[in-house]
């Protein structure tokens, strides 16, 4: 049975901010964190989370683009024929979206992406057989030097319940066929792949209580806590 890490922080400080405390202005987190990465699972918003940071301070937005996956929606109707494909054109994608971020000056302009590189074989994982996982490692491992390394990663947590209400609220007609039991496999994965990630400083937020895509107030309390960041590993939780 998957176990979802539970929201009380399991490791690393806490810091929970009640909703009257947001601040009046921002400053810009991009000054001490020149390549920041929000990672989340299926779900959580950290496309357009990061897609908002873009936006709202000027960085340079590096995204995947799952609508030019032409395996994707065929993989949600039929896994185990389409796995391998569809994890093999996120990779090349990801490893060529990355590769030209390592050749720009990362000091010329600030970088916001909603991808890392070592989470791809989280899916690969779930997915494929013993064969094609082999396979496939084979080839992430030839790719992987070529992946620069964030600044700091926000990865953005959710119970399964609510990333399955939120992947059936936003109705992509590809995630239609999105299992539950997938959601929950990957939601765990991703909490088994963050409990041991030490590349760079890492932000945990809790987005059961905290809406930063959708609300002005909530975004503003994320970016203090940005700003405010001391050590390695914190665990951000707004008081619900």
């Amino acid at each position: 049975m998957s176990t979802q890490q539970t929201f009380p922080p399991p490791f690393g400080a806490s810091s929970s901010i009640g909703p009257g405390n947001a601040p009046s202005s921002l400053g810009s987190p991009f000054d001490r964190y020149r390549h920041i990465v929000i990672e989340g699972p299926i779900g959580v918003g950290k496309t357009t989370l990061a897609r908002r940071f873009g936006e709202r301070f000027g960085a340079q937005s590096v995204l995947e683009d799952a609508t030019t996956n032409p395996f994707l929606e065929r993989f949600y109707r039929d896994s185990r024929r389409y796995a391998l494909p569809t994890q093999l054109f996120f990779l090349f994608q990801r490893v060529h979206h990355l590769r030209d971020l390592s050749q720009r000056d990362l000091f010329a302009s600030a970088v916001v992406g909603d991808f890392l590189l070592e989470k791809d074989p989280l899916f690969a994982r779930l997915t494929l057989d013993d064969d094609e996982l082999k396979l496939y490692q084979q080839i992430f491992d030839s790719l992987r030097p070529q992946a620069p390394t964030p600044d700091l990663v926000v990865y953005l947590q959710a119970q399964p319940d609510t990333l399955i209400e939120r992947v059936q609220r936003r109705g992509v007609p590809m995630e239609a066929g999105i299992t539950e039991n997938y959601l929950r496999s990957l939601a765990d994965a991703y909490s088994r792949f963050f409990y041991h990630y030490d590349a760079a400083p890492l932000l945990i937020v809790n987005t059961e209580h905290l809406n930063p895509v959708e609300s002005d107030e909530d975004f503003a309390l994320l970016v203090k806590q940005l700003l405010e960041l001391r050590g390695r590993r914190t665990f951000f939780n707004r008081a619900g």
